[in-house]
């Protein structure tokens, strides 16, 4: 069992009442030096602070009360009536109690004079109209004081529901980012699935089989690093380096005429997170939309640093070029990738393109934070 699942909240509350039981001894012992009273005997200090305390054993109840009829709509006038109620009763049982508690207390410092006055009828009829005379005296008093608990109880109550629903909605929000990228995902993985398979098509058409069998290799290997990070929504720079260049290899058999491509990559960053294949997209992007487009091309650079509190990765390619405001193919994925990041880092992170008529250059910035 827990600290946390151990302590309830009328606990602190029930201890608050330490506080006015020591202001009552303290004013009973001032009162005494300002207006020329009796000085107080230890009885009646002990009877000032006890009669406080006795709220703290009726405290538990009154919670419990208030959480079983809290006052809430559409039952709001039953309740406040039943409420009141239950302050009259709680009125009964203070006084009741601190009454029983002063005379306790006359037989715990008086013992003798206690017994001799039990045996008068007079004793009776006078505790008697004592206790409903103090009834009417805390009456006001306690009515306020009992209202108040169920104020607190009321205020401590909503505070912890409503730190449960901020819980639970940033709960549900964390599925619902972790379901869309899942699907954003499902998106991407097919792109390089299909390229590669019909890569080896044309390699075993071509009677190649030995490339074919060393890009089957390398798919067999991809396959399985993306399987196996399935799940995972980000990986670091390394990872995702080694799925980039078992990629260039396989496309490097279908361009190996004229794909140069180059690495720019500072060590000391190899750990920084980065969402998963969204570098081994752009480079499938480079080379799909760039590349092919162009029969002279073959350059792809990937260059990665860190900028201050930045990750920036970029990925160059000297195909025709595009212009990212109207010429973005259908199927160039850009949109997917944003929102990807999007739903990762919010506005502190952004996926450019510039591009004008001879390359393209993809500019990937996500905060800098290593895994």
């Amino acid at each position: 069992m827990t600290t946390e699942s151990r302590f309830k909240p009328w606990m602190l509350v029930s201890a608050a009442w330490v506080l006015p039981a020591v202001f009552a001894s303290v004013n009973r012992v001032a009162q005494t030096h300002l207006s020329g009273w009796d000085p107080a005997t230890l009885r009646e200090l002990i009877w000032q602070s006890g009669d406080w305390l006795l709220y703290a054993f009726l405290t538990p109840a009154v919670f419990a009360i208030s959480s079983r009829w809290p006052l809430v709509r559409p039952f709001l006038t039953r309740r406040v009536i039943l409420h009141l109620v239950f302050s009259l009763l709680f009125c009964v049982a203070w006084a009741t109690f601190g009454k029983l508690f002063q005379g306790a207390l006359y037989f715990l410092f008086e013992p003798t004079s206690a017994i001799e006055l039990l045996r008068t009828e007079q004793f009776y009829r006078e505790a008697f109209v004592g206790w409903l005379s103090w009834i009417f005296t805390t009456l006001p008093f306690g009515i306020a004081v009992y209202l108040c608990v169920v104020g607190v109880e009321h205020a401590i109550r909503y505070f912890v529901e409503a730190r449960e629903r901020e819980v639970e909605v940033s709960r549900l929000s964390e599925q619902l980012t972790t379901a869309r990228l899942s699907a954003l995902q499902a998106q991407v993985n097919p792109h390089f699935l299909f390229n590669t398979l019909n890569t080896i098509a044309v390699l075993i058409r071509d009677n190649e089989r030995k490339p074919a069998v060393r890009i089957v290799e390398q798919l067999a290997e991809m396959l399985r690093t993306t399987l196996s990070s399935h799940t995972a929504t980000e990986v670091t720079l390394s990872e995702e380096l080694e799925l980039v260049r078992r990629y260039v290899e396989i496309e490097e058999a279908r361009f190996s005429d004229r794909l140069r491509p180059e690495f720019d990559i500072d060590e000391s960053i190899l750990r920084a997170a980065l969402p998963a294949f969204a570098l081994q997209h752009l480079a499938e992007n480079a080379i799909r939309h760039g590349i092919t487009k162009e029969p002279e091309a073959g350059e792809l650079r990937i260059a990665a640093r860190r900028d201050r509190d930045i990750l920036e990765i970029s990925v160059t390619d000297d195909g025709p070029g595009i212009d990212p405001k109207t010429d973005i193919p259908p199927g160039h994925g850009i949109s997917n990738t944003q929102e990807r990041l999007k739903a990762l880092y919010g506005d502190n992170a952004s996926l450019k393109l510039q591009g004008g008529k001879k390359g393209t250059i993809a500019i990937l910035r996500v905060p800098y934070r290593e895994l």
